[in-house]
């Protein structure tokens, strides 16, 4: 499947229910009156994907300070999750979507190029979502390295 769909600025979020790091059954309805920050990264303990879940981490009480929580995503297992949460001494919740099926909602499961081969895989990408469960900005493609500043600015301007 190469086409894909960017939930847009304005559109409700796609739902989802995942089993996190910490616990089980993580839902967006979990967080209704609180904004969301859902970003979906390739792969736990890779440099980009470490530096972008530290960099969160770092400013995760920055974001609560404005009512916001922080959820990482990525195909990889809970058992994945837990050693790459505590080698890293991580402070966001990392959700578990093997199947990719959240992934493809949020278009973040997509055909990628690397020395030409083509594959699908996660696209790094992030969605910033109102209280009320609506995508406020997205940003579909990422650098990991100072990307969590830039959604916090973001989210700052919103409030």
């Amino acid at each position: 499947m190469t086409d894909f769909k960017i939930p847009a600025p304005g559109e409700p979020a796609p739902p989802f229910c995942l089993d996190g790091a910490s616990r089980s059954g993580v839902s967006l309805e979990d967080y209704h009156g609180r904004w969301v920050v859902l970003y979906f990264y390739p792969k736990d303990n890779t440099p980009g994907c470490t530096v972008e879940a530290q960099e969160f981490s770092a400013l995760k009480d920055q974001f609560a300070e404005l009512n916001a929580v922080i959820l990482g995503l990525s195909p990889d297992s809970i058992k994945s999750h837990q050693n790459f949460t505590g080698k890293h001494d991580l402070q966001v919740e990392l959700l578990s979507d093997p199947e990719h099926e959240i992934l493809k909602r949020f278009g973040a499961w997509r055909l990628k190029k690397n020395y030409g081969r083509e594959y699908m895989g996660v696209a790094r990408s992030t969605f910033l979502i109102d209280p009320s469960g609506v995508i406020r900005r997205t940003w579909p493609t990422v650098k990991a390295s100072g990307h969590a500043t830039e959604v916090l600015a973001a989210l700052k301007a919103l409030v």
